[in-house]
This record gives C-alpha cells, structure tokens and sequence, in this order.
C-alpha cells in the first residue's frame, strides 16, 4: 500500500513528499527543505518510520523544489532523478533566489536524466514519467496507476496551472501538456501539486479555468478539434 508523507517546507509552502510502501522502501519527491529544521522533519520521519531512502526524484529544477536535494542525496548516498532538460533551470536558480533574497541552493548534485514512459519504482510500487513542458523545460509529472494518484509537481493546481512567464516557460507548451497527457488519465486520479490544495483530474478537467477553450481571446488564434490552442 502507498503512504504519502506531505510536507510544505520554504516561504512558498512547497509540498514535499516521503512515499513509501510495505516494503520499508521510499523515495522523496521534491525536497524544498530551506534550512536544518526542515531538513530534520524528513529526516526525523524516514528514521521514526524505519524508512529505507531509494532515490530523490524531482518534477522540475525550480529552487524551492530543490533547496535540500544536495543534503539529502548526501546523506542517503541516492541518486537523484530528473529531466536533463531542466538543467537550465538549475544554472538560473540562483538568480532567481536572489529576486527573493533568499539563500542560493547548492545545485553540485548529480542526477540521472528520466524522459517520457520511463517507470521509477520503489518496493513494490511503480510511477509512470509524464514530460510535461510548459512551466518549465523539463517539468515531469509522476503516475502511480495502480493507486490513481498522479504528483503533478507546478504543471497543475486545484484549479489553475503553473506559471510560465519565468525563463523557459512556455504557456502553449503547457496545455499541450496538460490537454495531451494529463487530462486523459481517469477522473477519479487524485491530483497531488506542488502548492496549494489537493484535487482530481475529473474536477480539474470540467472546472478549470485555464483548461476551458471558450476563455482564450479569439483574435489571437484558434482551438482545434482536440481542444489545443492553435496560433495562426
């Protein structure tokens, strides 16, 4: 059975996660740990739950997803997963945390570069790999069919979706992304994001905003047959 330890960690309450199983095995999704503190409360869970670390897997480079990735690699001794195509973000991270005024993160891990339909396991558990670009270069979503359970890193909010008007984002990326993948898996997938609340693809396919054709001004192009917007 998949357990999901959720932690929000840095001043932009990034979710973090522990997933584990039967097994003892787990991995760690996205550790935005700012500081020691927040370092120990993972820390302190894999060791009070007896948790046996496997790997860090990442859904994009952004600087509050990675804050403690080259602490805790180190201190497991995983290897860390992530699209090779975000490696652009991670040589801008520390721009953009000076925007901020916060601490620069050590971006001197190694990691091991995971594309389209790769399978990440742990245990007993697997996780299909998503290539959703749009909120960044190389933003990837995480599937768990067998427990319906989908961590969609800033690519999808409870009804919104990421930004992209940071340095290599790209809004018709995005929900090509979104309308292309994402949005076919069932209804009934719980939705785990980056930020903010939980949800569900059947909710966010019939109630959110920015995934409704009829809300894109029309004098800047059209919507095809499969719901894409089309510049002309």
């Amino acid at each position: 059975m998949l357990t999901i330890k959720k932690f929000l960690f840095n001043p932009f309450r990034e979710r973090c996660m522990v997933l584990s199983d039967d097994t003892g095995e787990c991995v760690i999704v996205d550790p935005g740990c700012y500081d020691d503190g927040e370092l120990r409360q993972v820390e302190d869970y894999i060791s009070r739950e007896k948790l046996t670390p496997k790997a860090i897997w990442l859904t994009h480079g952004h600087f509050d997803h990675i804050f403690g990735v080259k602490a805790l690699s180190d201190l497991y001794s995983v290897p860390v997963r992530m699209s090779a195509a975000d490696q652009i973000v991670l040589d801008t991270d520390a721009q953009m945390t000076e925007r901020f005024n916060l601490s620069v993160p050590d971006t001197s891990f190694s990691y091991e570069g995971v594309t389209k339909d790769d399978v990440l396991s742990f245990g007993n558990t697997k996780f299909t790999v998503y290539e959703t670009p749009g909120h960044t270069p190389g933003g990837l979503c995480f599937y768990d069919e067998a427990d319906k359970v989908l961590l969609s890193g800033d690519t999808l909010f409870a009804g919104s979706i990421g930004r992209t008007d940071h340095p290599g984002g790209n809004y018709d990326s995005l929900i090509k992304s979104l309308m292309d993948g994402i949005m076919g898996l069932p209804a009934d997938v719980a939705v785990i994001p980056g930020h903010g609340p939980l949800t569900d693809i059947g909710d966010e396919r019939t109630h959110n905003p920015f995934l409704q054709p009829f809300n894109e001004p029309e004098e800047q192009g059209d919507w095809d047959q499969d719901g894409l917007y089309i510049h002309r």
